[in-house]
């Protein structure tokens, strides 16, 4: 079953390549969506796909790449949109 949420993630979490490693991510597990640096120093990002590919997404925004330190992930779950592709979107 399709699923989509939008995740922002805190912490130290801008400058250290997290955008593109989480596309990366989600391109390896076939999920679609985007993600965004926001002016607050958090990263925003929405996911949609297979549930148990969201959720490992998710997971791995829980750790992030080398260099991130994430503080907090909150999540909430969306109607899906029909997302086709994966975007990192500027600011």
């Amino acid at each position: 079953m399709t699923k989509r949420v939008r995740v922002v993630i805190s912490g130290s979490v801008q400058g250290v390549g997290f955008r593109w490693y989480c596309r990366e991510q989600a391109l390896s597990r076939n999920v679609t969506g985007s993600v965004r640096n926001r002016p607050d120093g958090r990263v925003e990002a929405a996911f949609e796909g297979e549930g148990g590919a969201v959720d490992a997404v998710v997971a791995w925004c829980r750790t992030g790449p080398r260099g991130a330190e994430v503080s907090n992930v909150e999540v909430v779950e969306e109607t899906p949109a029909g997302t086709k592709d994966f975007e990192i979107t500027r600011s």
